[in-house]
């Protein structure tokens, strides 16, 4: 795993702005911290760092090649888990390779098929490949989204990065934020190529992102598609199992130590056992997370039944996996350089508090004993696990499901009135949903609770799943930390998505088909436990924390927080008792990430 970025322009020459390129490349060194290079045409330069994970010698980059019209050169981020196919038909064509890495592969990929290699890649990959024969860059990012890529056209060219950040870096970029870049970060709709940032963009997943002196196109080499499912109930049970054989053992490929992330749930726990058949049960290390007093004092909520972790040593014990607990206190948690470390990962406020701090530490404490870890991530899009799947109410809802009957509601009264007004969260959503509902094909003679499935599935399989993505994307790189998501392998993805409703929902439960295809690998807890999603902290000493560090922010009558937040309503959670407090936590965690973001980014605000 890697961080890339570049810089592309017809009007200079960048030999002059070495640099440049070379702070671009530098904000990438926490996802990249085994090595470093740069590559530079005449107008043309790419930037690379490198976490090692396969051919630890062989793989460095930029990687170059040389043909009749000039040296082709990539960086690429991510891993191709089918590279070792892909090299033996390469070779089959004349191909000939100096490493043992999937980059090179990639690359003699690009030389053969041209763009087209996306189509015969099975991983997670974002990659830039500036070829001179035709004076073109070429960028490519995988099917689901699971490595981000971003760009940003400018007046001769373009430049991009694996994150915000490297773009940030260069003063051709005005780091500004406009009224629908807030809308993105208020609302929980995840705008495909959206990137909050004015003028940038990502690279919309599936798709290939082309630039030379006529401009900037874009292609979609994969969208979901609508096929005729015709296996009957046992037919498909098996073949799920089939993929998520075949997918847990090209995912365990690396020449670095490796891991599971351990929840308890039944996706988490199907990875860890598949994993523990595949290799020798005493060679799985599995990693979990709690807090502190947690497990003896869990309090049922909305969203969680159960505690994780006597599930977790249920699957730890059942497939005689090396496990261990990270525990962490509320002070960690809480702690204003935590925030910031945060903060800086994701490059934009997201608000997420506690559940993106608790994984940006876990991720921190695996990174001493492992660089690729396995992660149940996914399987609920995919399979329906989500409790409004299930809920009537949610299913007829005209807006996205999570905003009809999950706790992502949107919450304007945290806003400045006047903010709230002109940025108009309600109709954003609704414009957004109604372009999200215009993508969906629907199969011929399809019932109304199928066509609504289908479209629940479609809004999270291209929506909701790339902001969690995203998410673990970037607490995961921070520290180093390579994650694979098995549950995103595009084979599955398909035929999950092409099956009925009716199927997926055949036991009268959430995850039919992954809970009968893995429970003979699963104790029986499991199989039968209800969903509940990555957990939160339920300490009260946590929102006491966050309403002291508010007051220092309200103390300030200058803090630009609030020409965007509400200063009387903050106020008001500030001075409640904690337990009355910690129903709205959110607000203050978004009010303490906002004031971060604008003293550290000192972004322009653009609302007109």
């Amino acid at each position: 795993m890697c961080g890339i970025v570049g810089w592309v322009s017809f009007d200079r020459d960048l030999g002059e702005h070495r640099k440049t390129l070379e702070a671009m490349t530098a904000t990438m060194a926490c996802r990249g911290p085994d090595g470093s290079g740069v590559h530079i045409d005449r107008h043309a330069a790419v930037g690379h760092r490198r976490l090692a994970v396969i051919d630890l010698p062989g793989g460095a980059q930029p990687m170059a090649l040389d043909t009749p019209g000039g040296t082709l050169a990539m960086v690429y981020s991510g891993e191709a888990y089918n590279f070792r196919e892909l090299r033996a038909e390469l070779a089959g064509r004349g191909h000939r390779f100096r490493t043992d890495s999937d980059t090179e592969v990639v690359l003699h990929g690009y030389l053969e098929w041209g763009p087209a290699v996306a189509e015969r890649l099975n991983g997670m990959y974002a990659f830039a490949v500036w070829d001179p024969r035709e004076q073109k860059l070429v960028l490519v990012r995988d099917r689901m989204g699971i490595k981000p890529l971003y760009y940003h056209p400018t007046q001769d060219g373009v430049l991009f990065g694996s994150e915000p950040k490297a773009i940030l870096a260069n003063p051709l970029v005005e780091r500004a934020v406009d009224a629908d870049g807030l809308r993105e970060l208020f609302t929980f709709v995840k705008t495909p190529g959206q990137a909050v940032w004015a003028g940038m963009r990502e690279v919309v997943p599936g798709t290939v992102v082309t630039v030379d002196r006529s401009g900037l196109r874009e292609h979609t080499y994969w969208s979901l598609p609508v096929r005729e499912h015709t296996d009957d109930q046992d037919d498909s049970v098996a073949h799920v199992r089939e993929l998520l054989d075949d997918i847990v053992r090209r995912q365990l490929i690396a020449d670095v130590p490796r891991c599971v992330l351990l929840s308890g749930g039944l996706d988490s726990s199907a990875i860890t056992a598949l994993a523990a058949q595949r290799l020798d049960p005493e060679r799985v290390r599995s990693f979990a997370v709690d807090f502190t007093g947690q497990t003896e004092n869990f309090v049922p909520d909305e969203l969680r039944d159960t505690a994780d972790t006597p599930f977790v040593h249920d699957v730890a014990q059942h497939v005689g996996s090396q496990h261990e607990d990270i525990v962490l206190d509320s002070t960690a948690l809480a702690d204003p350089d935590l925030r910031r470390e945060v903060l800086t990962a994701r490059d934009v406020p997201a608000g997420l508090g506690d559940v993106d701090a608790s994984l940006h530490l876990l991720f921190k404490a695996i990174r001493e004993r492992s660089t690729v870890a396995l992660s149940g991530e996914s399987a609920d899009e995919v399979f329906g696990g989500y409790k409004w799947f299930h809920d009537p109410k949610a299913q007829r809802a005209d807006t996205f499901p999570w905003l009809s009957a999950g706790p992502a509601q949107l919450r304007p009264e945290l806003l400045d009135p006047g903010v709230a007004a002109k940025l108009d969260l309600p109709a954003y959503v609704d414009s957004r949903y109604r372009e999200a509902v215009a993508e969906v094909d629907q199969p011929d003679g399809a019932g109304d609770l199928e066509r609504r499935m289908r479209l629940s599935c479609h809004l999270h399989l291209t929506r909701f799943v790339r902001a969690l993505l995203d998410r673990k994307d970037r607490m995961s790189m921070a520290v180093g930390l390579e994650v694979r998501v098995p549950f995103c392998d595009h084979r599955l993805v398909e035929y999950v998505y092409n099956t009925p409703w009716s199927m997926k929902t055949f036991d009268h439960r959430e995850k039919s088909l992954l809970r009968h295809a893995t429970k003979d690998v699963l104790p029986q807890s499991v199989v039968d436990r209800v969903k509940s999603p990555y957990p939160s902290t339920q300490d009260l000493g946590y929102t006491e924390a966050l309403q002291a560090q508010v007051r220092d922010v309200l103390s300030s009558s200058d803090d630009t927080v609030f020409t965007i937040v509400d200063r009387e309503h903050v106020r008001g959670l500030v001075d409640a008792p904690a337990a009355r407090a910690a129903a709205r936590r959110h607000d203050l965690e978004r009010t303490l990430d906002l004031a971060l973001w604008l003293d550290l980014y000192k972004p322009a605000i653009h609302l007109s």
